[in-house]
């Protein structure tokens, strides 16, 4: 018994000195294996970090490629619309400078066949009905048929006067655009339309004989529209000046029209007034609505 008791003592003893050696040595491992565990996780802390910012510069090369894309992009479409506009800008301004070409070498044929047909034509004319007159004055002759001749050449005389009046008016040459424009209400007003004039500009006031063509046949071009299309029953002209520029606003109180499609509707006698008004700087405004009338304003810079 005393045996069993001893082992049993020497057995407790050992295993209590063995925990206590155990204890000691197990701090010392448990030491190691955090520094390898510290130094593994710093490794892969490391990599993650390095893969983190390698997928940031790559994303970043991405958006800056796509930037750079979408620049280069609207920058091509950018130059290309600009190009287009060049383009259009170019072909509109050979059209202008075409129907310009058009209506001066036009005007200036309207002149010489008014002058030749008031100078020479109707001045033969006038001579005709004086040698007449003075023969049958002085042989006392009461003929029908001279009579009758008479009458023709006075009908000839009227239509040939009219004739160069409208190529080009007497009144515009003699004394300028105001009084040429009054002249063109009077002579346009009738029992379907009455054209009113008002004007805040001098009844004397001259401009270079070139320009008061253009404008007065852009107002008669405007006038003529009116008449055919219009059904207006009142119209009228306002004329102005302000900031070195002629003010031109033509009204009417007629069927009018969609400005929207001015674009699709407008003919070549349109494009004629426009073309007239690009030569000059100027600008035409439209203002139109169905059953509502027209006004019609055109700034014109005034002739140095």
């Amino acid at each position: 018994m005393r045996l069993i008791r001893v082992f049993i003592l020497f057995a407790f003893l050992f295993s209590i000195n063995g925990n206590s050696l155990f204890s000691q040595q197990k701090p010392t491992l448990t030491t190691q294996q955090s520094n390898t565990l510290l130094q593994k996780k710093n490794a892969s802390e490391i990599r993650k970090f390095e893969q983190l910012r390698n997928k940031e510069i790559v994303s970043l090369c991405i958006v800056l490629i796509i930037i750079l894309f979408f620049l280069f992009y609207y920058f091509y479409e950018n130059t290309k619309l600009k190009q287009k506009i060049k383009r259009k800008d170019t072909k509109q301004k050979i059209f202008l400078n075409i129907i310009n070409a058009g209506i001066d070498t036009q005007e200036i044929e309207r002149k010489k066949i008014a002058s030749f047909l008031h100078d020479n034509i109707n001045s033969l004319l006038s001579s005709v009905g004086l040698h007449l007159n003075t023969f049958t004055a002085q042989n006392n002759v009461k003929s029908e048929e001279i009579q009758k001749a008479k009458a023709i050449l006075q009908e000839a005389h009227d239509l040939l006067r009219d004739m160069s009046h409208d190529l080009v008016p007497a009144l515009l040459v003699r004394f300028g655009l105001i009084y040429a424009l009054e002249d063109l209400c009077e002579r346009n007003s009738n029992s379907n339309t009455n054209f009113e004039f008002s004007s805040k500009i001098p009844t004397d006031k001259r401009y270079g004989e070139k320009f008061e063509m253009k404008v007065y046949f852009i107002v008669s071009e405007l006038f003529s529209n009116i008449i055919k299309h219009s059904g207006a029953k009142k119209a009228k002209i306002l004329l102005h000046e302000k900031e070195n520029q002629l003010i031109i606003i033509i009204e009417d109180d007629g069927q009018g029209f969609k400005t929207e499609k001015i674009d699709e509707s407008e003919g070549f006698g349109l494009n004629r007034i426009r073309a007239r008004i690009k030569k000059y700087k100027g600008n035409l405004a439209i203002d139109s609505n169905p059953n509502k009338g027209t006004s019609i304003k055109i700034k014109i810079p005034l002739p140095h």
